[in-house]
């Protein structure tokens, strides 16, 4: 092997996802993207449960500050002498090179290893993860006994302090690492000679451009792409890409003989004529099972890996914000509600004594994609027992905006197989969220957590204009989801009447 390429484990398992990917990391890293504001955050998280993770083996030596290469070997070899669990070791060997998140002391001198996850299930993609650390370690001379994912229990709850034990659970995969370790030779010697290269691999685009996670590198690989491409195609991503393999691009190149579902067939002469196909009879039906006044409504939420409150999970959704349009009659302007807590203390009890007051007591209350809505609602129910009479109330009330354009009675070739609220606001009305300061769900948790000092433990809180200016943006962009949703049901009025 080459002694000046090192593939670490990120490395390695980036190279397993995609080789091209693994070049520009090793020769040309300025062409990949920067983490962006969200992904940071998840990162973050990441770090967090860590922490966490630590607690569970008092007196550990703690590696993890020690940034310079051989003085993490270094300190890992005069750690294995000491047999008190590591977190951060480090080992390497020839071209590999690697760390554990944890490594426990078992019988006169052999170790776990425990890699410890954000997640709240046990994924494929760790198995490689693992075996190439316990490949790592084991040539180095560290003997591995079993190997261990630790991740995130969703059904624990919090109660007072954080208690570690009862936070992670832990799964054994030593079986499933040694089946894979036999193969990690030769693919990092594959590695080694594509990253040589002087110019990246040719590599087809596919799954795994997205799985088991998305690559920065996406945009500029797809680049050659035409607008309505075959990976737009609703429904199953499989056959996308058995049809890309098969030489065909666009949409509109898709013949009959491909046995398509109606929803496909729609989407397919939509991008061949570049009209909308409008299902005015169902249309129709829907504008008619509305009630005045309409309740336009929609709720921003937060979840963090570790709980922040009293009886909640992981990963819970936390509202901590909601939009109202209110609309009396379709031609009239509609007035608007909301709320937007004010700090991180626990926000739930206030919005909902908050949202009781503005929801009414008749006419439909108008949600996109109502089992998010209905989850929260009924989230509430459980934990504020008192308002679970008013909650039963208001979910009958509900009407899913969404419907109509899951079902394809509305589909425009702009939206690109999508029937989210983002696609089908600029392909039904004049609006979009492009250029918002806030523009997505998760930027929008993410916003209201750093500015409440939860982006990063480590950082203070923001200085008080910004503070100002992210809940302004939190409030516009609320604002649009609903507002756009009158926007919507005016377009839809006028195409049913037309």
């Amino acid at each position: 092997m080459d002694r000046g390429v090192i593939i670490s484990k990120s490395r390695y398992l980036k190279g397993l996802q995609c080789l091209k990917y693994l070049w520009y990391l090793v020769n040309d890293r300025e062409k990949i993207p920067q983490t962006d504001f969200v992904g940071q955050f998840v990162f973050n998280q990441g770090i967090q449960v860590g922490e966490y993770a630590k607690k569970l083996y008092p007196g550990g030596v703690d590696l993890s500050k020690i940034k310079d290469f051989r003085e993490q070997l270094g300190k890992t070899r005069e750690a294995l002498s000491g047999r008190n669990a590591i977190f951060e070791a480090s080992c390497s060997y020839g071209n590999v090179y690697a760390r554990a998140d944890i490594l426990v002391p078992v019988d006169r001198d052999r170790w776990d290893i425990i890699e410890v996850k954000s997640s709240t299930q046990l994924k494929e993609e760790y198995i490689e993860d693992i075996a190439f650390q316990k490949y790592c370690f084991e040539k180095s001379g560290v003997r591995i006994r079993k190997c261990y994912v630790a991740y995130i229990d969703r059904q624990y709850v919090k109660m007072g302090d954080v208690k570690p034990e009862e936070l992670f659970t832990r799964t054994e995969i030593t079986e499933e690492a040694g089946e894979v370790i036999g193969g990690i030779e030769e693919e990092v010697s594959q590695m080694i000679e594509f990253v040589k290269e002087k110019t990246p691999p040719d590599i087809s685009i596919g799954r795994h451009c997205n799985e088991p996670y998305p690559c920065p590198l996406k945009d500029m690989c797809w680049g050659f792409l035409p607008d309505n491409h075959i990976f737009s195609l609703y429904g199953d991503k499989k056959r996308a890409e058995e049809l890309y393999n098969e030489g065909v691009l666009s949409l509109e190149d898709i013949t009959d003989r491909y046995g398509l579902s109606l929803k496909q067939q729609i989407q397919i002469d939509c991008a061949r004529n570049g009209k909308p196909v409008i299902n005015k009879k169902e249309i129709q039906k829907f504008i008619n099972s509305i009630k005045y006044p309409l309740y336009y409504f929609d709720f921003e939420t937060f979840s963090t890996a570790i709980p922040l409150y009293d009886g909640t999970r992981p990963y819970e959704n936390i509202p901590f914000q909601y939009s109202i349009h209110v609309h009396n009659s379709i031609d009239e302007k509609p007035k608007h509600l909301g709320f937007l807590a004010g700090g991180l203390e626990d926000p739930r009890g206030k919005l909902l004594a908050s949202l009781k007051k503005h929801l009414g007591t008749s006419g439909s209350i108008v949600v996109y994609y109502e089992q998010f809505e209905k989850g929260i609602l009924k989230k509430f129910s459980e934990e504020f027992p008192e308002y679970s009479p008013w909650i039963d109330s208001i979910l009958k009330r509900i009407v899913d905006l969404y419907k109509p354009f899951k079902n394809f009675h509305y589909y425009s070739p702009s939206q690109k197989g999508s029937a989210s609220v983002k696609s089908v606001l600029p392909a039904i009305t004049d609006l979009s969220y492009e250029g918002m300061e806030i523009a997505d769900g998760r930027a929008a948790s993410v916003s209201f957590l750093y500015i409440n000092g939860k982006y990063d433990d480590k950082e203070g809180l923001p200085g008080k204009e910004e503070v100002e200016n992210i809940r302004k943006a939190l409030i516009r962009y609320c604002g649009m989801d609903t507002g756009g949703m009158v926007h919507i049901i005016r377009a839809l009025a006028r195409e049913a009447a037309s």
